[in-house]
């Protein structure tokens, strides 16, 4: 790991849905500068791993420390200043449809109230031209594709110059093609902004692409921490499944009798992943 102190610490984070454990005993920290990508199968907790660190959500058990300050114990005011420091992405872009996209991108400056108007403008179109879509300031969402939805999505996201981005699923929704204009995206802006990135995926050329170093979550655990060049050779038979893509014999097998394990139907257990 790097010679430098975390700037966001996760220690034993605990949390239950439901009496389903999500996250078992959590220990994770991320240093500055550098890219982690968490990934692990659909359901398994990434997204609640993200939006702890954000403190969307806080832990039944555990602290997350930002900077070396307990986010878990503070209160909604004190979480803003932490907040403005951290940029999210969310899966599905999470843009008003009723702004236009200037209205998007200048909606944290103005919560913020950061700069007068005529610097928010200008602010405006510069995370525009860093994400190559300057110009499309008076357009609306629905006039814009998926991917230029969350070019749009990642302006705003870094309009604030944060510490750290938060991406979640980054490519979910898109074709390989502009998943990868994503994922160049990401490289370029963490090229020029040298902030921490984390990103949350199950797409593992994203995963290899972006990352300095991936971490796997399974049930709730972190079954594995390496650069990406490493992944592949750790003697983990879910993680290299996971990393391949391939199924094991006894879910191949539950396929021809059509029935997975508990006694659901493989139908039943594609409605539960999807919820």
């Amino acid at each position: 790991m790097p010679d430098t102190k975390p700037i966001i610490e996760l220690r034993n984070i605990q949390k239950t849905y439901d009496g389903q454990l999500v996250l078992d005993g959590v220990n994770l920290s991320f240093y500055p500068g550098q890219t982690t990508v968490v990934i692990g199968p659909s359901g398994c907790g990434k997204t609640v791993l993200l939006k702890h660190i954000i403190a969307i959500i806080k832990p039944d058990s555990g602290q997350v420390l930002f900077e070396g300050q307990d986010i878990t114990t503070m209160d909604e005011h004190r979480l803003e200043g932490i907040r403005r420091q951290m940029g999210f992405l969310f899966q599905g872009g999470a843009l008003f449809d009723s702004m236009t996209v200037e209205h998007n991108v200048i909606f944290p400056l103005e919560q913020a109230d950061a700069g007068t108007p005529a610097w928010r403008l200008n602010r405006c179109r510069q995370v525009l031209s860093l994400v190559g879509m300057d110009g499309t300031q008076g357009k609306f969402p629905e006039e814009l594709s998926g991917g230029q939805k969350k070019r749009v999505a990642l302006a705003r996201a870094i309009a604030l110059n944060p510490k750290v981005i938060l991406y979640d699923e980054p490519t979910t929704g898109l074709d390989p093609i502009r998943a990868d204009l994503i994922n160049e995206l990401i490289l370029k802006l963490h090229s020029a902004l040298q902030n921490t990135t984390v990103a949350v995926t199950h797409d593992m050329a994203s995963a290899r692409k972006i990352a300095d170093r991936i971490v796997m979550l399974h049930q709730g655990r972190i079954i594995a921490d390496a650069a990406p060049a490493e992944l592949e050779h750790i003697d983990n038979d879910i993680v290299r499944r996971f990393v391949t893509g391939k199924a094991n014999p006894e879910e191949l097998a539950e396929l021809s009798t059509g029935r997975l394990g508990g006694g659901q139907t493989a139908s039943q257990a594609e409605t539960e992943n999807d919820s």
